[in-house]
């Protein structure tokens, strides 16, 4: 329904509209040379915003008096499949009590839209941008869902897959029937030099289960573009008519009640002969005009970009103070260092990637987590790691048998993805639970083996709350959830062993959460502590000076977070022997916030795994 706009909410979106509107037009115009379509996306724009309800539009202006609104303390992310975690869309939102529980007030809604059965890539393949898959319910529960979510003070998070569609996809369809309108809309050949052409310089995503970048089409006698997987058709953003329609389905979904939009493979946007097609100059641009028009019409949104590169690498992601792109990225990198650090007790690696997040301007917003939906892949500094005396094949080999439990003392259990025996290359699948021992602790029944487990998993989390930025939880690693191996019956899983990791919630063991005797009990509880402390202390706001300190051991990580006079200091162990740690500042007293115990600088006694959260008096 269209709602007539006041004057003055047209005064307000013509203020908005006037100050992006010459370089949202130059860039357009830079980049498609065409006034129509760009005419065409400025009327359009002006339509959805009168189709924003007025709810939404009152939460706009809020945010847009206060744009830090998301850089608080108390932000908390977990993210889940909606049938995994309830069903559908409706048992979620019976479920919000629970989330509240957990102290979260950022649910990440793994890709929920229209995917063919068998053919979906966990909900990568959209076949309707513009309707719920029917097992999970309808937009009109969406709507109902994020209004739901709102009255709780919970953001709701979305996948936007602008990369490619579905072959099911409407456009898809057209073209394989010879449509030109629609098969320029993806890149279609009909024979290899181009494609030939292609290969030379754009790498492989999948190369063991999906090799090269094209796609034959027997029936239609032309190759496509399926950077991905063959039924994931690569868009044109060459054409303006892909961008404009892409746009549109953008702030359609904004306006069912999306505050983030999850720009899914952000780097692969743009495609151009005789490069990677990879993070080229056009699409930022891209991401600059979704960001500026998000801004006209819907500006309490966000953008998070998945980019998987270092931290430093990412960086031009978030634009410029001038010019920003990306709200938030990913910090996938230091994830994963993260779990090398745990496979060989050196904590040196991940010290230096947290200083270089830590020296870059506190304006870049970084989600950080242990365990997501996607596998793990190894994609560390070599440069620093042969310094230290590791080879980087021989090393990965190393973490994917730690991590499997074949090596290293480890209690880690966990199945590999994509393996490459040419290579040597391949990602890893687990739970956080499972990676840090509390399946093997389960399965033997072993309480001293169980507690320490615990321990490891809680250390971990309470690192990962000291870093710059936001935490996010996978759904299920509140309460200890290992993996789950029954995808291996299913005939649409079997193949891929990431839903070793992306189990049902088991809401049975969800019901020990206030008992604790049980592993569920113990786990909720401590993770309960961390977050209650990261929500009152100011220290763990995102633009708080953040620091890396020396220990004496390299097992031991040190983190320091500042924030007007109040310093915190954070001491991590990440081996299975006492430790003991310096804090340099001698005359220093602290408060464990965890024990409420008071302590002096100096020589700091950590158990096994174990840390502190040390606040200076």
């Amino acid at each position: 329904m269209v709602i007539n706009m006041g004057k003055k909410t047209e005064e307000l979106y013509t203020k908005r509209f006037e100050k992006h509107f010459d370089e949202l037009r130059w860039l357009y115009m830079e980049l498609y040379d065409n006034g129509s379509m760009f005419a065409e996306l400025c009327d359009r724009m002006k339509a959805f915003y009168e189709e924003r309800i007025e709810a939404l539009k009152k939460l706009d202006c809020e945010r847009e008096k206060r744009p830090d609104w998301y850089k608080k303390n108390d932000m908390l992310g977990m993210m889940f499949y909606i049938d995994n975690f309830a069903g559908n869309m409706k048992g979620v939102a019976s479920k919000l009590d629970y989330l509240e529980k957990c102290h979260v007030n950022y649910v990440h809604l793994m890709p929920f839209l229209d995917t063919p059965k068998g053919r979906s890539d966990g909900g990568y393949a959209v076949s309707d941008f513009r309707k719920v898959q029917e097992k999970l319910g309808t937009m009109e529960d969406l709507e109902a869902l994020t209004a739901a979510c709102h009255r709780k003070n919970i953001n709701v998070c979305m996948d936007f897959v602008m990369n490619h569609t579905s072959e099911d996809h409407e456009w898809a369809k057209k073209a394989r029937r010879g449509d030109g309108e629609y098969m320029s809309r993806y890149f279609f050949y009909n024979n290899r030099e181009i494609p030939d052409a292609y290969e030379k310089t754009v790498p492989q995503v999948f190369p063991t289960t999906a090799p090269g970048n094209f796609t034959w089409l027997p029936e239609i006698g032309h190759y496509v573009m399926t950077s991905f997987y063959p039924y994931q058709w690569d868009l044109n953003y060459q054409n303006p008519r892909v961008f404009n329609e892409m746009m549109y389905n953008f702030l359609y979904l904004a306006n069912r009640g999306i505050d983030i939009i999850r720009i899914d493979a952000v780097p692969y946007i743009w495609k151009e002969l005789g490069t990677q097609c990879r993070n080229l100059k056009q699409v930022h641009t891209i991401v600059r005009m979704m960001r500026m028009i998000a801004e006209i019409v819907c500006p309490g949104i966000l953008l998070l970009g998945e980019v998987v590169m270092e931290p430093e690498k990412v960086v031009p992601y978030f634009g410029t103070v001038d010019k920003p792109e990306c709200h938030m990225l990913y910090n996938v990198t230091t994830m994963a260092t993260t779990w090398h650090t745990v496979a060989t007790r050196d904590t040196r690696l991940l010290k230096r990637q947290l200083d270089i997040v830590n020296n870059l301007p506190k304006e870049y917003v970084f989600l950080n987590y242990l365990r997501c939906h996607d596998d793990i892949g190894w994609g560390l500094d070599y440069a620093t790691l042969m310094t230290e005396g590791f080879g980087e094949r021989s090393h990965k080999q190393y973490l994917n048998d730690y991590f499997q439990g074949y090596a290293g003392e480890s209690v880690s259990r966990g199945e590999l993805y994509n393996a490459d025996p040419i290579t040597g290359d391949a990602r890893f699948c687990g739970t956080t639970a499972s990676m840090c021992g509390i399946e093997k602790a389960g399965f033997e029944q072993d309480e001293q083996a169980m507690e320490r487990a615990i321990q490891m998993d809680v250390m971990l989390h309470a690192y990962m709350f000291m870093q710059s930025g936001i935490p996010v939880l996978y759904s299920g690693d509140e309460i200890g959830q290992v993996n789950d191996y029954t995808y291996k019956e299913d005939p649409d899983k079997v193949q891929d062993s990431r839903y070793l990791h992306r189990g049902a919630m088991n809401w049975k063991l969800a019901e020990n959460i206030t008992d604790d005797k049980t592993v569920e009990g113990r786990m909720f509880k401590r993770l309960g502590r961390l977050e209650e402390i990261r929500k009152s202390e100011k220290v763990f706001m995102t633009d708080a000076d953040t620091w890396t300190m020396e220990t004496g051991d390299n097992s031991v990580l040190g983190i320091g977070r500042a924030y007007g006079k109040e310093t915190l200091l954070g001491l991590f162990n990440f081996s299975e022997y006492n430790k003991t740690a310096r804090i340099s500042d001698e005359e220093a007293a602290y408060t464990d916030l965890l024990s409420g115990k008071m302590l002096k600088a100096g020589a700091v006694e950590l158990p096994p795994y174990g840390f502190l959260y040390l606040k200076k008096a």
